[in-house]
């Protein structure tokens, strides 16, 4: 071939290659084997993404007191999360007077535990409990609280030192 005869498309060259690659495949020429089809990897298909209608949807923008208010009442926090509201609000459910000398400390399975000043509050304030339990209730939900207990004053500990005396110490009543 002469520069004038030049294929610039390289057409000639491809078809004599392949002509001399079946001419020696016929006359017992060995061609390499072709390696085997790589796999092919397809991505997952996007399916076609869901949009939002002119309506209300879970994926519009919530208010988050919503968001919150699912939360707590999926995670079942109503309870607890209503009692910790009510006992900061203890002054106003038994009164001035009464939450001067009284302290709610804990509540476990329905049953709240008041601390008071002296046991003389503690016994007052027991008297008034079944009208504390129905306020709560009231406040909190039916049969979130089903008794209170009132505490007076820990006596203080007559044990010091190593070599103590058995018993309770000086008998007379504290608060």
């Amino acid at each position: 071939m002469t520069e004038e005869q030049h294929d610039p498309t390289g057409l000639e060259l491809a078809s004599e290659i392949a002509r001399a690659a079946v001419e020696s495949a016929a006359y017992g020429g060995v061609l390499p084997e072709p390696a085997p089809p790589k796999p092919v990897r397809r991505r997952p298909r996007m399916q076609e993404q869901q949009r939002s209608g002119a309506g209300p949807d879970d994926r519009d923008p919530q208010l988050v007191g919503d968001v919150l208010d699912s939360v707590i009442r999926q995670r079942g926090w109503q309870r607890r999360i209503s009692l910790s509201m009510v006992l900061r609000r203890w002054p106003e459910l038994v009164g001035e007077a009464n939450a001067e000398h009284s302290t709610p400390v804990n509540y476990a399975d329905g049953v709240l535990i008041v601390d008071c000043d002296s046991t003389s509050w503690a016994t007052a304030m027991r008297y008034a409990a079944s009208q504390i339990v129905t306020t709560l209730n009231h406040k909190l939900g039916d049969r979130t609280v089903l008794r209170v207990e009132f505490r007076g004053p820990k006596a203080p500990s007559w044990k010091k030192g190593l070599r103590s005396v058995k018993g309770q110490g000086p008998r007379d009543t504290y608060g």
